[in-house]
């Protein structure tokens, strides 16, 4: 923040990101509700219960890869944010932005694109909003959202859960996405074509839910990966958490570009992943259950909450050693989602 300009890393969800939230955004805007600093904000309803709202925006660049668009990705982010409250997503805005000059063949493939993958998760978009600017002043489309989603009784589910004991557990291999779009803007080609892992997260977290509702802690690792997104939660439990490296999937393919690129899929972004942590009494049953869905098949327990070094995340590394798993510092990959 010292040379009084936004920089590209303060969008990394790193270090920067916390600090321009935090120094701008909250000293200006902050509530009860707002300071909690979830995906997604729970509020009472005016005629009882309880619903769950969220708000995001879209720049990825390209705008089409491997895995999905920036159609797909739009729902797919605002349905996991709500999901990792244990809310059920009902209802979505979405509001485009589009250059002067968009081809409308890809407008229209990029809108059908959204249609289908909010069908498949089961939301509906009942509101939006377009604007055009400028030739040259939007690169190509920008797409902002907001979801709505309703909160069933006796779930309490938040960043600032974690209980020593617990079992920290991700229901998939880490930094598809990332390397997906990093390896599609440098042009390079491997045996196995990278994917992203964009999906709706929904219908996995039902299935979590119904067979563990005493989840403490649900997030999806999206900008700045898992590590930075496990140092969010060390810090708002104010707890330790110990990871295995041996016990992190990643995927060949991911893990021989993130080397030939000099980049740790630890700090990738994912765009179809989960954090859970759960008593350790609960962990078995909900790994099966997450084993037992397609988005969750490669499910594993990488890792457990400690009371030692409070609001930090510790690595056991393949060697067996221990070192300190930062937050993103800078930016690994900018407009990523």
């Amino acid at each position: 923040m010292s040379d009084g300009t936004v920089l590209l890393s303060h969008g990394s969800g790193g270090v920067q990101s916390q600090e321009l939230i935090e120094q701008i955004f909250v000293r200006h805007l902050g509530n009860a509700t707002l300071d909690g600093m979830e995906d997604s904000a729970v509020v009472d309803a005016p005629e009882g219960g309880r619903i769950a709202l969220t708000t995001d925006s879209f720049v990825v660049q390209p705008l089409f890869f491997p895995g999905g668009d920036i159609g797909k990705l739009s729902v797919c982010g605002t349905v996991n944010d709500l999901s990792m409250r244990g809310a059920r997503p009902v209802y979505l805005t979405s509001g485009f932005i589009i250059e002067e000059g968009f081809p409308l063949a890809q407008l229209e493939r990029i809108v059908a694109s959204q249609a289908a993958t909010a069908q498949a998760a089961g939301v509906r978009v009942v509101a939006g909003d377009t604007k055009v600017v400028e030739r040259g002043k939007g690169d190509g489309v920008f797409i902002n959202t907001a979801g709505v989603g309703v909160l069933p009784q006796g779930i309490d589910i938040s960043a600032g859960n974690a209980q020593v004991g617990d079992v920290v557990l991700v229901n998939g291999a880490v930094g598809d996405h990332g390397l997906a779009i990093m390896t599609l803007r440098e042009g390079l080609a491997f045996s196995s074509p990278l994917r992203s892992d964009c999906a709706p997260l929904n219908d996995l977290v039902a299935s979590m839910l119904a067979a563990c509702p005493a989840i403490h802690v649900l997030r999806d690792p999206t900008r700045g990966g898992l590590a930075t997104t496990l140092n969010e939660l060390a810090q708002r439990s104010r707890v330790g958490i110990e990871i295995e490296e041996s016990q992190v999937p990643v995927h060949t393919e991911v893990a021989a570009a993130a080397e030939l690129l000099g980049l740790d899929p630890l700090y990738s972004a994912n765009e179809g992943k989960l954090i859970a942590i759960v008593p350790e009494a609960e962990a078995p049953a909900l790994l099966r259950a997450m084993r037992s869905h397609p988005l969750g098949a490669e499910a594993a327990v990488i890792g457990r909450v400690t009371e030692t070094y409070p609001g930090t995340v510790i690595l056991r590394t393949l060697l067996g050693t221990r070192r300190v798993l930062d937050m993103l510092s800078g930016e690994q990959l900018p407009r990523i989602c």
